[in-house]
């Protein structure tokens, strides 16, 4: 649809960008704090590790000042759950507490939104050598997580988040590492832990509501748009199928509270169905989000599965992620669209297209809580950092943000991928998103210094235009 009129932002739109805790923090094992799952993973030996990341840990006052100068309405970071309950549960890190604590109080204290989330993939290794996921025992574990951050920071924080990317985790789980054996888990397995993350997460919500008087939490999926490749009516079903599994199978169940009908056939067709203790189903219909967070890098197109092997492709970039499925669907090339230097599509419109059905789909506002475009940054001998090309890429996000406002979505705020540049889990530092530069190599740590990209500049002069300086 072309308008006549297009309306902007809203006044209190939450500008913000965004980190995770394994990715920045580094510190890995200080004060307290005991090995997460992503610590033990087998990571290219090539590419810097998350023992010292960016040294958020120790510079974080350094950072939010540079955040606040930047004019940031908000700042999305995740918790680390081995800093709060180093044995996964039991006693308290008051070291790890007080960390966060400093934390928040100093992004208050310059007037940025802290958007919390409560796990980005790094649960606590000893929980993971007692089942991890798989062990019902986790979901209490969980809880008992929540329950300590929404007691200590509950009157600080307005927004919460629940679990990054469940649905990468369970699709995609190499997409964090390897396990030191090698083997990943089998998708009956992977299916099971999904089914007591989406009980724990349900439990979350309602322990926040309950808890956390004005607090808001919600789900933040890795969501995006599926094209059919043809007018084929059969490519245009696989398109469905994938985007179904892919997607809506997880938001409807942390929305509605209940198994989509397609996904739950598809498990049980396939022997992937996961066994449900009979209290589940009405501890699934207590999650009640009110809002959903997605984070959007690119879309898919998608052709018919022709039912054998060469469904099954390497996702470009990323040998860890295989696409395709055979009876499902198969991935397919799309030539309106442009790709990084990674191989990932670069789809502005898709956003605003992902953005409409997600809005139509669950009624609830919506967070954009990571966008963002990779790069090999180069620090040039005058000591800038030109990365026009994220500038670009922004720009064009944000005239289909805009677009979507005026299509009726009901859009909360943006945080980008990264407010600073963070350990990229595959390339290390090859692979940047900041719009603050760390002055580091893969194994040589340099000094560290952080340098403002001219994406900076851009993204300072958008916020404080509310959005409408774009050029």
């Amino acid at each position: 649809m072309i308008f006549q009129t297009l309306e902007g932002f809203p006044k209190d739109f939450l500008w913000g960008a965004s980190t995770s805790a394994y990715q920045v923090e580094g510190a890995w094992n200080e004060d307290g704090k005991s090995p997460s799952v992503v610590d033990m993973l087998i990571h290219p030996e090539e590419a810097a590790d998350f023992t010292v990341a960016s040294d958020h840990y120790h510079r974080f006052r350094e950072d939010i000042a540079l955040f606040a100068e930047l004019g940031l309405k908000a700042y999305r970071f995740s918790v680390a759950w081995t800093r709060i309950l180093p044995d996964g549960t039991g006693e308290i890190n008051q070291a790890g507490l007080a960390f966060y604590q400093q934390l928040i109080d100093e992004l208050l204290h310059h007037g940025i939104e802290p958007i919390v989330t409560l796990y980005h993939f790094d649960l606590p290794y000893i929980l993971e050598q007692q089942g991890g996921w798989s062990n019902r025992a986790t979901i209490d574990a969980f809880v008992e997580y929540a329950a300590v951050l929404f007691t200590a920071f509950g009157s600080k924080i307005k927004y919460w988040l629940t679990i990054n990317e469940q649905n990468t985790m369970i699709l995609h789980p190499g997409a964090i590492g390897m396990p030191k054996g090698g083997e990943l888990p089998s998708k009956q397995v992977l299916y099971q832990q999904n089914h007591h993350m989406m009980v724990a997460q349900a439990r979350v919500m309602a322990l926040c509501h309950q808890l956390c008087a004005g607090g808001k939490i919600g789900p933040a999926i890795n969501t995006t748009s599926m094209y059919q490749e043809t007018c084929h009516p059969l490519d245009a079903i696989a398109a469905h199928n994938w985007e179904t599994l892919r997607c809506w199978s997880f938001l409807d169940v942390a929305v509605h509270g209940r198994y989509n009908a397609l996904a739950w056939r598809y498990l049980e067709d396939r022997g992937l169905a996961p066994v449900m203790a009979p209290e589940d189903a009405a501890l699934l219909l207590e999650g009640k989000p009110d809002y959903v967070a997605i984070n959007y890098y690119s879309t898919a197109t998608i052709a018919a599965s022709r039912g054998d092997g060469s469904d099954l492709s390497a996702r470009a970039g990323d040998q860890q992620i295989m696409l395709g499925e055979p009876g499902v669907y198969r991935a397919a090339e799309n030539p309106f669209v442009d790709k990084t230097q990674y191989g990932w599509v670069i789809d502005p419109v898709g956003l605003r297209l992902t953005l409409r059905k997600t809005c139509e789909r669950y009624h609830l506002p919506i967070l954009i809580t990571e966008n963002g475009i990779g790069a090999a940054d180069t620090l040039l001998p005058d000591g800038t950092i030109n990365d026009g090309y994220r500038i670009e890429f922004m720009r064009q996000h944000v005239e289909q943000m805009q677009l979507a406002i005026n299509d009726g979505v009901e859009l909360l705020g943006y945080c980008p991928w990264a407010a600073i540049d963070v350990v990229s889990t595959h390339q290390g530092y090859a692979k940047r998103y900041g719009f603050i530069y760390v002055n580091r190599g893969e194994k040589d740590l340099m000094d560290l210094r952080r340098i403002k990209k001219n994406s900076f500049a851009w993204y300072k002069r958008l916020i404080a235009s509310n959005g409408e300086l774009r050029g």
